[in-house]
């Protein structure tokens, strides 16, 4: 009698190899079990539900109710419909047809999925070490061990036409604005492609447009870093198979900040923040402000000091810019393969490379020496930041920066600030202001940005985020 259904199924499958079909004779009736090798557990599958099926006694023409109560499972549903039953076998449920038309789908899913790693890019120092992992469940059960309120909301759906990937969407209900969670809700459900397969993807669908270099979204693998911004009235975003989530909104001060520096000393915290925003200073503008100096604007150098430039210079071939792009382009070629190569060699040959490029740069007469410490140093400072995103912005803002001053000198530089803050000022972040709480000035916010208050002058949450600002009550 489900044979029938069974050949339907194999059908739809392409008669694929992982695909289980086991007909049985139970109590004079036909049923067929239907599950994917590979996502399914069969250890499970013969534990709790064929032991059970082999002692059952049907009662009633009612089957499907019968077998329903009879086996023990907290996910269990009846299906009529061909293409749901497809769905639940992609999604490790096992089956069991009882007729031509109905079946059971009864949660059975493997465990294919790392266990809970360390955090890998994001280095924490006093902060938890457990990052997020490839499993949906997962991810979501480390935010709740952080955040035990019924208040926290997870609103499912599945995006991709062929991947069927599950997403969940996180908000504190009595928190987060209703608005901006409907806004990623909207734009989550105006998404038709065939496959969302790492959040990563959803990335470009969920960003503005107009945003062309500056991250407004940010990427976290941690669950610690995640539970803050959900308190503060933000928005996560959970993909199956996807040890990322997304945050957003996110501002620009976003990025000047760490998880760590919660858990440490505000006085501490403050430093290493200036320290990043200098950092952030020094990886744009500095081998512009050398080059202006040295081609445009040499009378503002000390005499002593300009000397000592043109001598090094003196057997260089090649113009101020030429040495910069060479020399940028070449930290960048380390730096992609340091990403590439495996972990254990990675690090030690880029360092040798570059230690090598650099010395015999030097030598030929190719490079000169000031050249490689001021490179060196924007570069490195643009590593102080763990968003990539981040880092690719203050690579292309260095680029710009070099041609201006290249072709204007000074005053090239002043015209590429006031375009960079005019982009920051334009930019956005789910329609809301990406410099603030600078740009519109929020004073209660202004205490925990570049400089930390402590936590008794850090009260009140930010208006853009939230209309329950007071963090120790709850509406």
């Amino acid at each position: 009698m489900s044979s029938k259904l069974a050949d339907e199924i194999k059908k739809a499958f392409g008669s694929s190899t992982d695909l289980i079909v086991r007909p049985f004779i139970i109590d004079n009736r036909e049923i067929t079990l239907v599950m994917s090798e590979v996502l399914g557990s069969s250890s499970y599958v013969n534990d709790f539900i064929l032991r059970r099926l082999l002692t059952i006694k049907f009662q009633s023409d009612d089957i499907g109710s019968e077998l329903l109560n009879f086996i023990p499972t907290n996910n269990g549903k009846i299906l009529n419909k061909l293409s749901d039953m497809t769905d639940y076998i992609c999604m490790g449920f096992a089956l069991i047809l009882f007729s031509d038309t109905e079946a059971i789908a009864i949660e059975a899913r493997a465990t294919v999925d790392r266990g809970i790693p360390i955090v890998n890019n994001e280095a924490s120092i006093t902060g938890s070490k457990d990052a997020f992992n490839e499993n949906f469940n997962t991810n979501v059960g480390l935010i709740r061990r952080r955040i035990r309120d019924c208040n926290l909301y997870v609103d499912g759906m599945f995006v991709g036409k062929s991947s069927k990937t599950k997403i969940g969407i996180l908000y504190m209900n009595n928190i987060a604005i209703k608005k901006n969670v409907d806004n990623i809700k909207n734009k989550l459900k105006k998404i038709n492609v065939d496959g969302i397969l790492d959040t990563g993807n959803l990335k470009s669908y969920l960003d503005s447009k107009t945003n062309f270099f500056f991250p407004t979204i940010t990427s976290t693998e941690r669950p610690d870093k995640v539970a803050q911004a959900l308190l503060e009235g933000k928005i996560a975003i959970v993909s199956d198979n996807s040890p990322f989530v997304l945050i957003t909104p996110t501002f620009f001060v976003d990025y000047l900040h760490t998880s760590d520096d919660y858990y440490e000393k505000a006085i501490n915290t403050s430093f290493i923040r200036i320290v990043r925003f200098l950092a952030f200073i020094i990886a744009i503008f500095t081998p512009a402000l050398y080059i202006a100096l040295t081609t445009h604007n040499q009378d503002i150098l000390p005499l002593s000091l300009f000397l000592n430039f043109m001598e090094q210079r003196d057997t260089v071939p090649f113009s101020a810019l030429i040495e910069a792009i060479f020399m940028s382009i070449s930290f960048e070629i380390l730096r992609e393969s340091d990403i590439r190569k495996p972990a254990s060699m990675g690090t030690s040959v880029s360092i040798l490379g570059g230690l090598i490029l650099g010395d015999a740069a030097v030598s030929a007469g190719i490079i000169s020496p000031i050249m490689i410490i001021v490179i060196s140093i924007s570069a490195i400072s643009g590593l102080a930041f763990s968003s990539v995103e981040m880092i690719y912005a203050l690579r292309w803002w260095r680029f710009i920066m070099l041609f201006l001053a290249m072709f204007f000198g000074l005053f090239g530089i002043f015209v590429g600030f006031i375009i960079l803050l005019a982009s920051l000022v334009t930019t956005s972040s789910e329609s809301l202001p990406y410099l603030a709480p600078f740009s519109p000035f929020i004073k209660e916010e202004i205490k925990d940005t570049i400089v930390k208050g402590n936590h008794k002058k850090t009260r009140f949450r930010n208006p853009l985020l939230t209309k329950n600002r007071i963090r120790e009550k709850s509406q």
